[in-house]
């Protein structure tokens, strides 16, 4: 299958006008998303590679796949012998290799729906050096031989109603519009799916795991437009939309009804019905586009006439208006009680079936028992966990595909597990479980990680490394104008002690019942964790982890909110923030080195273990209460 692929694609290559010596085949789809529907997943039909993140390329005689350090054991595990991994951070570059390894004049196709305007920009200088090209393609090469494409989604557009937005369309539009004035821009071209979503209002299910419709936005100073399938929007949908002053148009108009906002000849019905300014008549001639959004739109403008800078939504976005924050609150706190309800069944199906020791007791397993049927598969437990969650008010997926890891799995960072190949769960082994749901109120994230036998010192001293830095990030104080590029090293301290350390970021952005991961502020080593400061009601999530290859892997999340700190100075009259965790489900004491932690660490240890049974016991029968108040026990130093 891969070998007729990728000759299928060298025979389109070597007939295209011009000849292409090169084919890029990026994961995202025509918004730059993260998570792609079935039919925008280019990248893994050509490569076999599912991970959410990587780009391939395609010459003449070579492929080659680069990923993150996320993916490293999963891509050599997917990739076949006609495949190359790439490892972002080790190898060069995509642009730097392309440059070096194809010859001058190549030229290099991409659709350019599918790269955002700053990744063409840096491709272009990198091969300005050899005058190679980047070549725009018509069409999408790699649509042309997947015969099996899968068909559009017509899923329906549904209205976050307000009691959940917290913020009307109408104050939205209005701050936009005064950032449009401020940069003197009459119009923005939003191309991200959780943007559109969140200024009109409106969520979607055209991609998994992430509450989001297929469309573009244009707003100009006079008028406002919603682009999608209109077989998606219902005449309630649309009322919706006139009321609010947006004009629905098919999706593939926003193509041409760029060029004509280039021109100045883009007009709307609606806001000649309501007697607004001629958009002509606006002063200002520039059109704002956001660097990461797609080539293809961005190539329809005059290009001397473009503001190029970071989307207004973003930070927009980020910044969670007070009923967001106590709806993400809300969502934490139905979402750990369906954590501890797993953990209850989970740990009470390994000691009958396995004979473990539990969640609670450090000893062996009891392997003569020999009367114990049943099994439990990474697939099986984490449908379980799904389960407990589907039965919480508001819920309506999964956040993203859970990560249900045993043993040396959960050192494969995003681990997907498929039934068909996924591990048995082993007393013996360290279980690792990141995951997440999407609740109307609020989107939520959380990883833990246990082991129902008899944990080494090693396993207990990497596990508390790890506990150490989540403790330390969290309690966290810092001024105003601090970014997660500071702050990534207070996760990692406690690692880098013994010479361990791990090849993620440390925390993302959480959206209000919208994408999982949200900018465009971070925790990271990256650079671009310091483009945008933490800020007074931003969400984050604080996920150290250690995976040692074909052991184990160690993960603690929790998302907390940004908040102001109240401190005894106020040096420089900065003001300072700290953090607060909204996220609740017990950490594993039993894997825990006390000899490792200090007072400090654990008096937060126990104080946080005290409000998880003060807030989740509303929600917990009196069996699983008991539980949880034998996970939560005070510990001493």
């Amino acid at each position: 299958m891969a070998e007729e692929t990728l000759a299928s694609l060298r025979s389109l290559m070597a007939s295209h006008y011009p000849p292409l010596d090169a084919l890029v085949v990026p994961s995202e789809d025509y918004h730059q998303s993260e998570y792609v529907s079935a039919r925008d997943k280019r990248r893994e039909f050509v490569s076999g590679f599912n991970g959410s993140a990587g780009l391939a390329l395609i010459t003449a005689n070579e492929a080659l796949l680069w990923t993150d350090g996320r993916y490293f054991l999963q891509a050599e595990k997917q990739l076949s012998n006609e495949w190359k991994l790439m490892r972002v951070g080790e190898d060069p570059t995509v642009d730097i290799w392309m440059a070096d390894n194809l010859a001058s004049n190549a030229t290099i196709g991409v659709d350019p729906w599918c790269i955002s305007v700053d990744t063409a920009q840096k491709w272009e200088r990198a091969f300005a050096k050899k005058q190679q090209k980047l070549i725009q393609t018509a069409t999408n090469l790699v649509d042309e031989v997947w015969t099996s494409r899968p068909p559009p989604e017509t899923n329906p557009v549904v209205v976050q109603p307000l009691e959940f937005a917290g913020r009307s369309v109408e104050d939205k539009l209005k701050d936009l519009r005064e950032e449009l004035m401020q940069e003197k821009a009459r119009a923005i071209v939003l191309t991200a799916l959780d943007e559109v979503a969140w200024l009109y209002n409106v969520r979607g299910s055209d991609v998994d795991y992430s509450p989001v419709v297929h469309a573009y936005a244009i707003v100009t100073s006079a008028a406002a437009f919603f682009y999608v399938d209109k077989r998606k929007v219902s005449s309630e949908v649309t009322s919706y939309m006139e009321k609010n002053g947006i004009e629905v148009r098919d999706y593939g108009e926003v193509s041409s009804d760029s060029a004509l906002l280039a021109s100045n000849k883009l007009s709307s019905a609606n806001a000649a019905k309501e007697n607004a300014h001629d958009i002509s008549q606006n002063p200002n001639d520039l059109i704002w586009v956001d660097p990461g959004s797609c080539f293809a739109l961005y190539s329809k403008l005059n290009l001397d006439k473009v503001f190029l800078h970071s989307s207004p939504l973003a930070l927009a976005k980020a910044l969670k208006n007070p009923v967001e924050i106590e709806g993400l609150k809300n969502a934490h706190i139905r979402d750990g009680a369906a954590v501890v309800q797993y953990l209850v069944w989970l740990d009470k199906q390994m000691q009958e079936i396995y004979g473990a020791s539990g969640y609670f007791v450090d000893s062996e397993v009891n392997k003569n028992d020999k009367s114990r049927t049943g099994k439990l598969t990474e697939v099986s437990v984490s449908d379980k966990l799904e389960e407990f969650r589907a039965s919480k008010e508001h819920f309506r997926g999964l956040s993203f595909p859970t990560i249900s890891s045993v043993g040396p799995n959960g050192a494969v960072i995003h681990y997907s597990p498929e039934p068909e190949t996924c591990a048995e769960l082993d007393p013996n082994s360290m279980y690792l479980f990141d995951s997440g749901a999407q609740y109307v109120d609020g989107t939520t994230d959380i990883t833990r990680t246990v082991h129902f036998g008899k944990p080494t010192s090693h396993e207990k001293a990497c596990y508390t490394a790890v506990l150490k830095g989540h403790i330390g990030l969290g309690n966290a104080r810092f001024p105003n104008g601090t970014t997660g590029h500071v702050l990534d090293i207070l996760a990692r301290i406690p690692l880098w002690k013994d010479g361990l350390d791990y090849r993620h970021g440390t925390g993302h952005g959480i959206g209000s019942y919208l994408n999982v991961h949200e900018g465009p502020h971070q925790i990271s080593f990256r650079p671009a964790a310091r483009n945008v400061p933490l800020q007074p009601s931003m969400t984050v999530t604080d996920e150290p982890g250690y995976y040692e290859d074909g052991n184990f892997g160690i993960r603690l999340e929790n998302v907390l909110v940004v908040k102001e700190a109240e401190t005894k100075f106020n040096f420089g009259n900065k003001g300072y923030l700290s953090f607060e965790h909204i996220t609740w489900a017990p950490y594993q004491t039993k894997l825990m080195d006390f000899s490792l932690l200090v007072p400090e660490e654990v008096e937060w240890l126990n104080k946080y273990h005290y409000r998880c049974r003060e807030i989740l016991a509303p929600f917990l029968d009196a069996s699983e209460m008991e539980w949880l108040k034998k996970a939560t026990e005070p510990v001493l130093a």
